[in-house]
């Protein structure tokens, strides 16, 4: 494959995948704002959330990156070496060790959730005796979901390598509507219990779309045919081996959440809330920019490595880095400058009040500032990954995180004596060891290929920072000229103004991607 028939190939999943993300995120919104109309910044919810933390981070450890760092690349590099059956052996051995482990770490913090939540999660919450009951039954509840995302993790895997990317990026949204469908049906009557069933559902959901997908895959039957765990297979302790490492960045990274969770539940009621919200909105956009290249680009980079195209590799992260970096930079810019009136307009109703969306405002600010760190470190890890190198990620992981952790303790404190909200101190933590490691991973991967053409990327970088900054002044200048409008003039004006001017400035300095797309979606209106 040459570099401009794969890097065409990774623009056209890159389009699939980001529209089909964005769809989720919209979803995500909308149940964000159901959900925010209904529980406000109430106890209530910082308890669901700090259930819901345990659920998602055993997902993410055994199945979510544990699963694509190491499953993606082998899967890939059989098919791509056309050693199918090989291939479906290695996807039934892990599909019966990821329920099998998934299940009984479920039961085992089932059976000790009350020491979970008190000494790890959220010991804020266990000084009042009803929030503690309460976030121990909805930590119960949402275990559940933890099996059948990791069953559905590994479905959107083997989808992705066999270039199939619509129906695995879409089911977020199936999972959202999960969440949408309990706080409006089973919420009135269940009151937050409602919600955290919602995200059972959500995940029944996101097993049950990939399946007509995935039958009509050839050589599916293999999948259900072995249901042993595979360890005598060579290739299965080849992805074992790659989790080894994987399984303790992700570990260490659920840590820094768990640190946040534990800090915040001990600060004003309504800190958890507020990073989750925060968080959240950074990584809408972050999802919708970064993941989507990140998703499409990974089978490709996996077979690049397999066939020894170092040449076609380098290329093709160069193009994705500079790609993903001109949408990154205006999309923080936009979320710092935005912040109030976004929240406002998607938040601001029922319990959800003026203190709320403060205390979401702070966080995000923060967060925002990261993205960019965040998306660049998201395609740099699924180059390593596709070089079945899961250790150095991890080892520059282990002490950004560690980093993090001593900013999240420095900065509450400097937050405090100034006299901030503290939790927005965890969101800059995050946003400063992100960045830190995102450098670190990118020097390492440049040494790695001989360059990563860095002077190409520079290039899509200079005119970018010139459009934030005229993109800036023109929000700057709409945000003053409508302070006293409503944020539902004021949000999507703003953020109109601000994209316009931005592509505007990009397309007068010639940035060859903007033109791309311009050019593309004409000779689709010809057709």
């Amino acid at each position: 494959m040459t570099n401009s028939t794969a890097n065409k190939q990774i623009a056209r999943a890159t389009g699939t995948v980001m529209i089909a993300i964005f769809l989720g995120q919209i979803t995500g919104l909308v149940r964000g704002m159901i959900v925010a109309h209904t529980f406000g910044a109430s106890p209530q919810l910082d308890a669901f959330f700090a259930a819901n933390r345990v659920s998602e981070t055993l997902f993410l450890l055994v199945a979510g990156g544990a699963l694509g760092s190491a499953f993606i690349p082998t899967f890939t590099g059989l098919l791509a070496r056309d050693e199918k059956d090989s291939a479906w052996r290695l996807a039934a051995a892990i599909a019966n060790a990821v329920t099998l482990t998934l299940s009984l770490l479920a039961l085992l913090v089932a059976l000790f959730a009350p020491q979970v939540v008190r000494y790890a999660l959220a010991p804020g919450l266990s000084n009042d005796p009803q929030l503690f009951t309460l976030t121990i039954s909805l930590l119960r509840i949402q275990l559940i979901s933890a099996v059948l995302f990791g069953l559905g993790g590994l479905f959107v895997g083997i989808l992705n390598a066999h270039q199939i990317f619509l129906v695995p990026a879409l089911t977020p949204a199936l999972y959202q509507l999960g969440i949408i469908f309990g706080a409006l049906a089973l919420a009135p009557s269940m009151g937050i219990y409602g919600l955290a069933w919602g995200v059972v559902i959500g995940a029944v959901f996101y097993l049950l779309v990939q399946i007509p997908s995935l039958i009509k895959l050839p050589n599916f039957s293999l999948l259900t045919s072995h249901f042993s765990l595979g360890l005598h297979d060579s290739n299965v302790r080849q992805v074992l081996t790659l989790m080894g490492p994987r399984l303790l960045g992700v570990a260490i990274v659920q840590l820094n959440f768990w640190v946040n969770t534990w800090l915040a539940s001990q600060m004003v009621s309504g800190s958890v809330t507020g990073l989750y919200y925060g968080f959240s909105l950074m990584l809408m956009a972050q999802a919708v920019i970064a993941q989507s290249a990140a998703i499409a680009v990974m089978p490709t980079f996996s077979a690049q490595h397999a066939l020894g195209q170092q040449d076609e590799m380098r290329s093709s992260l160069s193009a994705t880095l500079r790609s993903v970096i001109l949408l990154a930079l205006p999309a923080s810019a936009g979320l710092i400058l935005l912040r109030k009136p976004l929240i406002s307009l998607l938040y601001q109703r029922g319990e959800f009040d003026n203190r709320a969306v403060e205390i979401v405002a702070w966080a995000l600010l923060w967060y925002a500032a990261g993205m960019v760190g965040h998306s660049i470190m998201e395609i740099l890890t699924r180059a390593f990954y596709a070089q079945h190198d899961t250790k150095t990620p991890v080892i520059i992981g282990t002490v950004a995180m560690g980093l993090n952790i001593v900013f999240s303790l420095a900065f509450i404190k400097v937050f405090e004596f100034i006299g901030w909200m503290p939790h927005g101190g965890l969101a800059l933590a995050n946003s400063l060891a992100t960045a830190l490691e995102a450098i670190v991973l990118f020097i390492v991967m440049r040494k790695r290929l001989n360059g990563i053409e860095g002077s190409h990327i520079l290039r899509g970088v200079i005119p970018s920072l010139a459009g934030v900054a005229v993109m800036s002044f023109a929000i700057l200048g709409w945000s003053t000229l409508g302070q006293n409008f409503s944020a539902w003039i004021l949000a999507p004006v703003g953020v109109v103004i601000g994209g316009g001017v931005y592509f505007a400035a990009l397309w007068l300095l010639r940035v060859p991607e903007l033109q791309y797309m311009v050019n593309g979606v004409l000779r689709r209106l010809r057709m």
